[in-house]
């Protein structure tokens, strides 16, 4: 959330002017300001005169499209709501719903009291609440809820849709939660399970009188708004908390009582197929809903019992990115190519290495569908299975079963496949299966978690994989990184990005510096003041050559793998980072914190 620096004092006719905003006032301001030109002032008028609107004056000017005098660019809602702000002497403050604690805001004043007079409690301290208004010239209101908060009131200016939207999503959420906690969120767990129970019912249910039920829609609804990739529910003690990431960085969201936290689980337990009443083990669980525009999300559910409850994450595929092509990725073109021609062999073993979170997954499944065409038949086996895709024959690995990831690929083997996708190999029998089904002329994808490339050979033969097999079977390895981009809007040139320090990130490399464009994150409401929005992969590919079989056949260090794999054309993962921080993508201490240093 952000507010501008405070403006000068008010001219003697904004301080005059009283009462509810009206757009044609608003177009003389902008006209006395210089925003706008006498001839788009009047064009305005004689348009918004034809007819009545029921719309707030900035949003119905906003529609109109008044052009600004300087570059003859329209001005959008934030913009003229920016001018707002400065004509009436208040801040300007653009909502972040994550940094509003939804559950003060009813504390502060009812529903119908902040939709009479169009304002919203934002922040609540100790002694100052801060409140949004689209109305900055009706003031009335201040005393009032100075005298019911015993608080003092600060005034910041806007957007109406902003205001409007939020106050019924934060109103409905609070009055949710208090539902929920009255139902018997206090006394324990049972009276919300049979709360949660009534949908496995057929009938409709109503979400103003099923609190629980309305507080998971609106943290699914929140969360697809955000761009977050997963959502924590975390028991505590005394409040439970709720997190989201976004861009890998966990934001806090909510604190909702232990009762109403018990509950929301249960709920999604639920609607995940889950066991509701088994809370003594990890489960897993997957659900597909819509997001706000209609697009459909699926989600993967782990629990994990803790102290003070269960511990649900929520990991969400959207499907803007869960399939994207090399390029989007973030694979340089030096890169690109080289993995092309190595999805396109006939048989073999291609691994995929990093960390949790470093999305395996994404690049795994790009290429799976890049590759199934109606010509071949691709089939995988998960745990669990990460994303549904028509194109794929997908099998979920069940261990209470005994059907494991080896007993997975024997089983595959005899379903005619011609790509092959293990979920992860985790032990020598998984190992040797995917061996021997690169052997008997299949391609086998799988991840492995290694920190880098060179590596994943000498952890398949620490499990036990001969060399000579891997020689005869291993195609290559891929390991990746995530970093934080920076945000396009507000990222500047760094100043004290220096030559040097990028020389010294990568030494003993060399890398041409003549082109380095160094930008640091600055923060903006659309990064959330972060300065960093999205992330993108950094990738090291190795590819098995003849000479590095040698030197695996040699049984050779890893020092001596890693330079033979640097001769065959890999680039370290700190060296593919470096290069995108060089193109101003990201920060050298991004690069540094996200990748093993270089040897």
């Amino acid at each position: 959330m952000k507010t501008a620096s405070r403006p000068a004092p008010l001219t003697a006719q904004v301080q005059a002017y009283q009462g509810p905003l009206a757009w044609r006032h608003f177009v003389d301001w902008l006209q006395e300001d210089g925003v706008i030109s006498q001839d788009e002032a009047d064009r305005t008028i004689a348009r918004c005169s034809q007819g009545e609107s029921s719309q707030p004056p900035l949003v119905r000017l906003a529609a109109v499209g008044i052009l600004r005098q300087s570059d003859g660019q329209p001005l959008d809602l934030d913009e003229l709501t920016q001018f707002l702000a400065r004509r009436a002497g208040l801040d300007y403050m653009r909502i972040d719903p994550l940094k509003v604690d939804a559950g003060k805001v009813g504390d502060v004043m009812s529903a119908n009291y902040a939709e009479r007079h169009k304002v919203l409690p934002v922040l609540v301290g100790p002694s100052e609440v801060v409140v949004a208004t689209s109305e900055p010239f009706i003031h009335e209101w201040v005393g009032e809820v100075e005298r019911q908060s015993r608080r003092k009131v600060r005034r910041v200016v806007a957007n109406p849709l902003d205001i409007k939207r939020y106050t019924a999503e934060f109103f409905a959420l609070a009055k949710s939660v208090r539902a929920a906690v009255k139902t018997g969120g206090t006394t324990g767990v049972a009276s919300f399970e049979q709360l949660v129970e009534l949908g496995k019912s057929g009938r409709q249910l109503d979400a103003n009188d099923q609190g629980v039920i309305q507080v998971v829609d609106w943290l699914w609804q929140y969360a697809f708004d955000q761009r977050a990739s997963d959502i924590h529910l975390e028991p505590r003690r005394d409040q439970g908390v709720i997190r989201f990431r976004i861009d890998g960085v966990l934001h806090p969201v909510y604190q909702v009582p232990p009762g109403v936290m018990n509950a929301i689980t249960a709920r999604v337990k639920l609607l995940g197929r889950m066991d509701v009443v088994e809370r003594r083990r990890p489960q897993d669980g997957r659900i597909k809903t819509r997001g706000p525009n209609g697009d459909e999300f699926e989600m993967r559910l782990s629990t994990l019992p803790t102290a003070f409850g269960e511990k649900l994450v929520m990991r969400i595929f959207d499907p803007d990115t869960a399939i994207k092509d090399l390029a989007a990725l973030g694979f340089t073109p030096h890169d690109a190519e080289r993995w092309e021609s190595l999805v396109q062999r006939p048989h073999g073993i291609i691994l995929v290495t990093g960390p949790t979170g470093s999305g395996k997954t994404t690049t795994l499944y790009s290429t799976l569908r890049r590759v199934a065409t109606e010509e071949v038949n691709v089939s995988t086996i998960e745990d669990p299975i990460e994303k549904i895709d028509p194109a794929l024959n997908q099998t979920q690995v069940q261990p209470q079963l005994d059907f494991s990831f080896a007993e997975g690929v024997r089983a595959l083997m005899r379903q005619d496949p011609d790509i092959i996708m293990i979920g992860e190999i985790r032990d020598l029998e998984t190992a040797e299966m995917a061996v021997q089904a690169a052997l008997t002329g299949h391609l086998v994808f799988s991840t492995l978690h290694t920190n880098d490339a060179p590596s994943a050979l000498t952890r398949l033969m620490e499990l036990g994989v001969p060399a000579y097999l891997l020689n005869a079977t291993i195609l290559g390895v891929l390991a990746q990184r995530l970093v934080r981009t920076l945000c396009p809007l507000c990222k500047q040139p760094d100043e004290r990005g220096t030559t040097e320090l990028l020389a010294e990130a990568v030494k003993p490399w060399k890398i041409n510096s003549g082109n380095y464009r160094p930008y640091k994150p600055v923060g903006c409401v659309d990064c959330r003041m972060t300065g960093f929005r999205g992330r993108l992969g950094i990738y090291e590919l190795l590819t098995v050559t003849e000479a590095f079989r040698a030197q695996v056949h040699e049984g050779a260090s890893m020092g001596a793998l890693r330079k033979q794999a640097v001769l065959d054309g890999m680039r370290p993962l700190r060296l593919a980072g470096a290069m995108r921080a060089a193109e101003g993508l990201t920060t050298l201490e991004e690069v540094v914190a996200a990748t093993p240093p270089l040897t």
